[in-house]
């Protein structure tokens, strides 16, 4: 029998025949015509649109110690406190960077969350990640945490390959898994790990239908978190499921009734597409999307926090209260204290991702840093533009480092027509005719001004 309601939230009357049930397969759906796994995967089309639904308020989670620690050395407790605090003041009192995500399973972990827990921030608000059993059930209820994320893989690669279950087996065991953390007075977020491979009418939306009726029923908001585990995920429209996030994101809306505040992105970057792919996702209805801090994370990482914090300004034309200048504080923080090998040129910290290395950027930049400049990074970020003296530098290139170093404006500031500019130009020169390959140092520069008694 066909239902017709109105959409509370297109104020329509909707026509929905469909009452999606769980298809449990005898054998698993690979879906090898899009992942043949000797060949590059394919992206297919079936040309259905879904309308954008961004909420009114979104948010980034952030899942710099749990994610963020499989792929590296693990951080200290002190370490964890320190990036903890800087994260506060970077996602503001508005709480834009809604929450965090600890492992308890070492004392060194269940340190830091108490620790961090004892600063009485309300943001970002402590969850954990737990294996799906009562014994951790109960310590983290114990800490203190009110949220804890449950692994709930949902492809068939898991279910079958990885898990040895059907897909009926796997959904009674989440079920079951997942009413044990109410039970344990728990708000449960479950991941749905490798969603962008899994069949997502035959197990997906009849499983996140099932968990919306145990929240209706218990009262306990029951979260949604769709993993794209793989990075398979593509932004564009039209794209067939499971692939497409769009589709992801209105399908869980749509067909299991999950609400925007209950539903959660959280990507990875294999296909270079981890930034597009979370916006797609608030984009189309997602509240939170789930990131960490420089993107580290598994294989190519997760999407980078400080990325989704500037596209959290350019959707909504406001920092809303976050503090970005932390951004360079927190890069700095975990190159230095942490040996992180941060590649130079990545965007908003790396040391040379405002960096101009051509003397006709350059000079362009000292007539005018909107020209070559993505934005006032010194107000922004408290990193000023820059300047790498090689061969391609020029004379624009020195004075502008000059004017970096020294913090020369106005009357102060050397141009391109001063002697002692042309002299380390000179010298600059001299060093690449002889067979230099590498840049100038600053350490050299340093040594030339004090040479050519330049300091001003």
């Amino acid at each position: 029998m066909t239902n017709i309601n109105i959409s509370k939230k297109t104020n329509l009357l909707e026509q929905d025949p469909y009452d999606y049930e769980l298809q449990d397969v005898e054998s698993p759906e690979l879906f090898h015509e899009m992942f043949p796994y000797t060949e590059v995967p394919k992206i297919a089309f079936n040309y259905r649109r879904v309308p954008q639904n961004m909420p009114d308020e979104i948010y980034i989670t952030d899942t710099t110690f749990r994610d963020g620690q499989q792929s590296r050395t693990p951080y200290t407790t002190e370490q964890m406190i320190d990036i903890f605090k800087m994260l506060h003041r970077l996602g503001g009192e508005n709480g834009i960077i809604r929450q965090t995500e600890f492992f308890v399973y070492s004392k060194k972990d269940r340190d830091a969350l108490v620790k961090c827990m004892e600063l009485g921030y309300k943001f970002p608000e402590i969850t954990t990640w737990i294996h799906a059993s009562k014994k951790d059930f109960e310590l983290v209820r114990d800490i203190g945490v009110k949220e804890t994320g449950i692994l709930v893989s949902c492809s068939d690669y898991h279910i079958f390959n990885k898990l040895g279950l059907t897909r009926k087996q796997a959904m009674d065991k989440y079920l079951g898994i997942v009413s044990d953390a109410i039970e344990a007075g728990l708000r449960p977020r479950c991941h749905f790990e490798d969603i962008t491979r899994a069949d997502f009418y035959g197990f997906v939306v009849p499983f996140a239908s099932a968990l919306m009726k145990l929240s209706e029923d218990s009262g306990i908001d029951v979260k949604i978190r769709a993993c794209d585990t793989m990075g398979y995920g593509v932004p564009y429209a039209g794209v067939a499921m499971p692939r497409s996030v769009s589709g992801i994101i209105y399908g869980l809306q749509h067909y299991s009734g999950v609400p925007s505040e209950m539903l959660e992105w959280h990507g990875h970057n294999d296909f270079y597409k981890g930034v597009v792919n979370a916006t797609t996702a608030w984009l189309y209805g997602a509240q939170a999307v789930n990131c960490s801090l420089l993107g580290i994370g598994e294989r190519t990482g997760n999407v980078p926090l400080e990325a989704m914090v500037f596209e959290y300004a350019s959707l909504k034309g406001t920092l809303n209260g976050m503090d970005t200048q932390v951004i360079t504080e927190l890069a700095d923080y975990i190159v230095h204290e942490t040996g992180y090998d941060l590649p130079p040129m990545t965007p908003f910290v790396g040391r040379h991702f405002n960096l101009t290395r051509a003397g006709i950027h350059a000079d362009g930049m000292m007539k005018d840093q909107e020209i070559y400049n993505i934005f006032d990074t010194e107000k922004i970020l408290n990193r000023p533009a820059g300047v790498a003296i090689s061969n391609v530098s020029g004379l624009a290139g020195v004075a502008m480092w000059l004017n970096n170093r020294y913090r020369l404006t106005g009357e102060k500031a050397y141009t391109k027509k001063d002697e002692g500019v042309i002299k380390i130009q000179e010298w600059v020169d001299a060093q690449y005719a002889e067979g230099r390959q590498t840049l100038i140092s600053d350490d050299e520069l340093e040594t030339l001004v004090k040479l050519y008694n330049l300091e001003r």
